[in-house]
This record gives C-alpha cells, structure tokens and sequence, in this order.
C-alpha cells in the first residue's frame, strides 16, 4: 500500500511559480513509477508528467513542455512538481499518482502517461493562475 500526501498548491500570477509536493508512505516508492494529473472544473482528468522509479527517465504532456519539471527524492519518499511560467489554463486540481508493484510487477518502475495505469492516488491539490 502507498498513501501519497500533495502539497503546495495555492494561487498565483500569470507568469508566477509553483512547486508541488507528494509525499509517499510505504517501502516500495523508491521501486515505483510515479505522475502528476490534472483536472480543471468541467474537465477530464489530464495527465502532466511522469518519472520513473530511479528519476532517470521522465515525460510530459506537450503543453507543459519545457515550463514544468517533474522529479523526485528517494531518499525523502517525495515526488515534485516544479511549474513556471504559469497560465491561467493551468489550473485546476494537481493529482500525485503512484503505480503499483502488486498489479504490474517490474514495469511498475517505469513511467507512463495513462490514469489506469496507477493504482494510488493523493487527494490532490488546487492550483489557481490568476490572469
């Protein structure tokens, strides 16, 4: 089992910074793949960035793209998510997800983009990017 606990959300100028949390619970987060989703009011649930168990591989949707940095401390059991450059279209609820080992064994180290391949969820943490 894995808890995750997102922090760091707030509000925020246009052009303004964010960094967001996610604090993991359990032994297997060093061993696991780990993302960042969004939804904004009215929305699906988006994905934004992945990282793989050792932070070596990452990937992003393109609309965060070179303004958004996901990484991720072992050691402290925390996945990030640094935001520049902010827009008003970002935001929404930031979500932290984690695979799971039980359910998808050795490739649950590796990233992706897809919801269902997670199996843990943070109650998630608002964003709000004033224009």
């Amino acid at each position: 089992q894995v808890q995750l606990v997102e922090s760091g959300g707030g509000l925020v100028q246009t052009g303004g910074s964010l960094r967001l949390s996610c604090a993991a619970s359990g032994r297997t987060f060093s061993s696991i793949g780990m993302g960042w989703f969004r939804q904004a009011p009215g929305k699906e649930r988006e994905f934004v960035a992945t990282i793989s168990w050792t932070g070596s591989s990452t990937d992003y949707a393109d609309d965060v793209k070179g303004r958004f940095t996901i990484s991720r401390d072992n050691a402290k059991n925390t996945v990030y998510l640094q935001m520049n450059s902010l827009k008003p279209e970002d935001t929404a609820v930031y979500y932290c997800a984690a695979r799971g080992a039980d359910r998808w064994g050795v490739r649950a180290r590796y990233p992706s983009r897809t919801a269902d391949q997670y199996d843990y969820w943070g109650q998630g943490t608002q964003v709000t990017v004033s224009s």
